[in-house]
């Protein structure tokens, strides 16, 4: 287990049965980022693999 997994796993614990948006998720992102600037680099890296997880290309 990889030391995220406890993050990951609390999040599906707490949240798991929610449906949020992609729109919701890009401003928890954002406002994530906003108060922790140094995971700057980390955040865009998720949103733009979450962004192309379709791009055929990408593979």
């Amino acid at each position: 287990m990889y030391y995220t997994d406890r993050g990951i796993e609390e999040l599906e614990n707490r949240r798991g049965g929610e449906e949020v948006s992609f729109a919701w998720l890009a401003e928890q992102l954002r406002a994530f980022t906003d108060i922790n600037p140094e995971f700057e680099t980390p955040v865009d890296r998720l949103a733009t693999w979450l962004a192309r997880l379709d791009d055929e290309d990408d593979e």
